[in-house]
């Protein structure tokens, strides 16, 4: 739960439920790379993590490479800035043995404590009528509601597919039929080695107009793309943005951030918007702070005509993804009063029934 008290930023004082959307439990372990790509994946997130995070935050490689169970849920929740997060699967089989970081994986996580965390899971239309069989696997065992998607992914001597093709297609309606609603495909920075072209946005679009029933949820809002994503997404309302990737230049481009929200604010207002940190890349224990004190310069506030006030940041931070999601926010914040996550780090005054005052 994030405080508005806590930042000199908000004159009011509002608790703010945050719903990381887009965090991941990996392996990049040198033994579970099967192929040089895997070394030049994780080396790549690697470049963004030091990157965008600050010095003193920084973990070192072999650290980033596989961290434990234990250590995620300290960064999580030990601060108690973040209440929920959504698990989003990149399989990388030709890359990683075991995988780099599979619906099974973060399933088992979750079940662990399943009241904080979402398993979603993931398709590859490549993989034909198996496929299809995977996916009912995954809504049987594990309930999902959402999809992540990575059109870039390598399978043999295929290196990417499009969302709008019509083996997606078949996939995206057998998602209706089990309603799997969210949909989020990776449409963002290019991961060495994979290929740029295969992320790009433009296939959102057929898809998105095609399955008016499903929300696309467009993880990393295009970047660097993000005019022709912000053109999509204007014109069909179950198109979202998701800012993992965007998020952690609050903290190293504060202008390119205020850019990006101008942007995102204009053109698909504050319901459409979600936050991620895209753990491990980035840890929200830092993260969250670093988002919800950005501001907008003056000529930004003047170009956009937004604000990022404390309702907006209340919306991108976590109430977006709870209607996305089925989450009800108060019925979580009663039953986070005596879970065992609150239990672990001392979280009781966080979700207690009063606001806290400026003094305490």
């Amino acid at each position: 739960m994030y405080r508005t008290t806590d930042s000199d930023r908000y004159d009011g004082e509002d608790d703010i439920f945050v719903i990381d959307s887009h965090i991941h439990f990996w392996d990049a372990s040198e033994e579970n790379i099967v192929h040089e790509g895997g070394e030049e994946f994780i080396r790549c997130f690697y470049d963004y993590h030091t990157g965008f995070t600050p010095t003193e935050r920084e973990w070192t490689l072999e650290e980033y490479r596989k961290y434990s169970r234990e250590r995620m849920l300290t960064d999580f929740f030990e601060n108690g800035s973040v209440d929920m997060g959504i698990f989003q699967p990149t399989h990388l089989h030709e890359f990683y043995e075991e995988g780099f970081n599979t619906v099974d994986d973060n399933a088992a996580v979750a079940a662990e404590h399943p009241e904080r965390f979402i398993t979603n899971g993931r398709f590859d239309p490549r993989e034909g009528e198996a496929g299809l069989r995977e996916l009912e696997r995954q809504k049987e065992e594990y309930d999902i509601d959402g999809v992540k998607l990575y059109t870039a992914e390598w399978r043999s001597d295929s290196k990417g597919w499009r969302l709008d093709s019509e083996e997606a297609f078949r996939y995206l309606d057998k998602c209706a039929e089990l309603g799997i609603k969210n949909i989020h495909p990776h449409k963002g920075p290019t991961i060495r080695p994979l290929n740029r072209d295969a992320f790009d946005v433009a296939d959102v679009d057929d898809a998105a107009s095609s399955f008016p029933e499903l929300n696309f949820i467009v993880e990393h809002v295009g970047l660097p793309r993000l005019d022709d994503f912000c053109w999509i997404a204007a014109q069909e309302p179950n198109v979202y943005g998701g800012l993992a990737v965007a998020a952690p230049m609050a903290q190293n481009r504060p202008r390119k951030f205020g850019e990006i929200m101008g942007e995102l604010l204009y053109w698909l207002g504050e319901d459409r918007i979600l936050f991620g940190s895209d753990y491990a890349l980035w840890n929200p224990d830092w993260l969250v702070d670093c988002v919800m004190n950005a501001e907008f310069t003056e000529e930004q506030r003047d170009e956009y005509g937004v604000e990022l006030s404390t309702d907006v940041m209340r919306k991108i931070m976590g109430e977006n993804a709870a209607r996305l999601y089925d989450i009800d926010i108060e019925e979580k914040k009663a039953q986070f009063r005596d879970d065992a996550i609150t239990e672990e780090f001392g979280l009781e005054a966080h979700y207690t029934d009063e606001t806290p005052s400026a003094a305490d």
